[in-house]
């Protein structure tokens, strides 16, 4: 390293007056022609600020307060079930996201005593009908034997269950009373991110508890589980006991129902999210005309729209819904979508990404009609759906039961360029994993090192190379043969009962 050494030296009195003054002040005058002088920028004058003081909620408070209870439950097990230590699998939602696997019920675990134990569950709810319509999460009340509802002025009723909806995560219970406080129902699809929005509820019983923030984000996809639901983001403390209570705006209008939160702990981090409004009041509109809830269903999964992807299909952009899977006999194949289309905007309003389109279209009655804009090949298209009625219990594609079969010895091969090696199926195997007749090639083992990082597996399935179906390990490699090093190869791969396309880098 080079070092810099200073040695002292003897300074007229000039320069050493000049050390209060700029350095060229020390130095010999020369005659120079003088350089136009550069604008000085002037201070702007004070801009309005953006943000002003905080607010103030007691008002709101005051207001909306009564509407806002407590909700209870009991749940009655029988001990022999309960014996041999907590069925995690088998217990209420609600006690599985709040208590967690040390949650027990009151002598558990004792011999003797009464054939049933009792175990007791807290959240909130709201009042939106002056004749006792309450609405809270189907999570508070799922398994309850007895729901228990109390207002702000001490007064108790026991609720009756109208019906509840575990997509949405929504619950309708009526109480036997008139003249109740009502909240009034605000509209959801104006939030934006940076609104205030209060909450009020029970956190660990505490009864109307106020906790405010802001809007982080909207339309938020948070589970497949949920995926119906574009949950609203906020950083409005919520905790156990919360569930189920109003989201409000400032005008004290109800924007959302507080249900779940972010966490590693089990206590509030900073993250929690709120079914909006208006679907939620979709729901409850459904479930007191016929007691339950239907949404649409176009047939199709959906995915992401990679970068690599953007390149591999000839796309615009990332914006869309890739198709991945079309069910058939669905809404979708009687409309004409394939596998590698891009859903781009259902009747005109944009599809930004792959989890905007399940809420969407469930949200729409079956039976409706709907124009899809998508892009085929990066060519756009039009294409008209009616959608038919979503059925969460019916089998997907390859969900069959496994058969058991007798393989008879496979076909090998490399696929140099993608560092895999493929093996063909036997009729059998495709049966198994619910394949047609001559479809895909199963990948035996990944060595390069642009496929693992696109995550192929063992035991894969390449159903087609773009949007061209393959059958045999020949197919696959002529179908690879106008590829070459760097280039992009989208694979549709079906994995776990599942198809998703795949880009993978060549030669890599």
């Amino acid at each position: 390293m080079n070092q810099i050494t200073l040695r002292p030296r003897a300074l007229s009195l000039s320069c050493l007056l000049a050390l209060c003054l700029p350095l060229a002040a020390c130095a010999k005058p020369e005659a120079q022609t003088p350089a136009a002088a550069a604008p000085i920028a002037t201070p702007a004058a004070p801009a309005a600020p953006l943000v002003s003081g905080l607010p103030d909620f007691t008002q709101l408070v005051d207001r909306v307060g009564p509407a806002v209870v407590n909700v209870e439950t009991t749940i009655v097990r029988n001990r022999q079930a309960r014996r041999g230590g907590p069925d995690m699998d088998q217990m209420p939602e609600f006690f599985r996201r709040f208590f967690g696997p040390e949650f027990g019920f009151p002598g558990e675990g004792q011999e003797g005593g009464a054939p049933e134990i009792r175990g007791r569950g807290m959240g909130s709810g709201f009042i939106i009908s002056a004749d006792g319509y309450v609405l809270t999460n189907h999570h508070v009340i799922d398994g309850a034997s007895e729901v228990k509802v109390k207002l702000s002025d001490r007064r108790e009723y026991t609720a009756t269950v109208v019906g509840s909806d575990a997509q949405y995560d929504v619950a309708l219970l009526k109480l036997d009373a008139k003249d109740l406080p009502v909240l009034a129902i605000g509209d959801s699809n104006r939030l934006k991110p940076g609104q205030w929005v209060v909450a009020i509820g029970s956190p660990f019983g505490l009864d109307h508890s106020v906790t405010a923030g802001i809007v982080s984000a909207v339309g938020r996809s948070t589970s497949a589980e949920q995926r119906y639901v574009p949950f609203i983001q906020t950083d409005v403390a919520i905790n156990q006991g919360n569930s189920g209570g109003p989201l409000l705006d400032v005008s004290g209008q109800v924007v959302g129902i507080n249900s779940q939160i972010f966490s590693a702990s089990g206590g509030f981090m900073g993250i929690s999210f709120a079914i909006p409004i208006d679907l939620a009041m979709s729901a409850v509109e459904q479930i007191r005309s016929s007691g339950k809830v239907s949404r649409g269903s176009l047939g199709v999964a959906v995915g992401a729209v990679s970068a690599e992807m953007v390149q591999g299909f000839g796309l615009p952009d990332s914006r869309g819904a890739l198709v991945n899977e079309v069910v058939a006999g669905s809404a979708a194949a009687k409309a004409g979508l394939e596998a590698g289309d891009v859903i781009r905007a259902v009747n005109g309003v944009a599809v930004g990404s792959a989890s905007d389109l399940p809420p969407r279209i469930g949200l729409m009655a079956p039976g409706s009609k709907v124009e899809l804009e998508v892009l085929r090949e990066g060519r756009p298209r039009k294409l008209s759906a009616t959608l038919g009625v979503l059925e969460e219990d019916a089998q997907r594609p390859g969900s069959a039961p496994e058969r058991s079969a007798a393989p008879a010895a496979p076909q090998t091969g490399s696929v140099a360029l993608l560092g895999l090696e493929v093996v063909e199926l036997t009729e059998a195997q495709r049966r198994q994993a619910g394949l047609d007749a001559g479809q895909g090639v199963r990948i035996a083992q990944v060595s390069g090192g642009a496929a693992r990082q696109a995550q192929l597996a063992p035991g894969m399935v390449i159903l087609q190379v773009g949007r061209n179906k393959v059958g045999s390990v020949a197919e696959l490699n002529r179908q690879l043969g106008g590829y070459k090093k760097d280039d992009v190869v989208m694979l549709l791969v079906r994995a776990g009962g599942s198809n998703a396309f795949v880009a993978v880098k060549a030669g890599q």
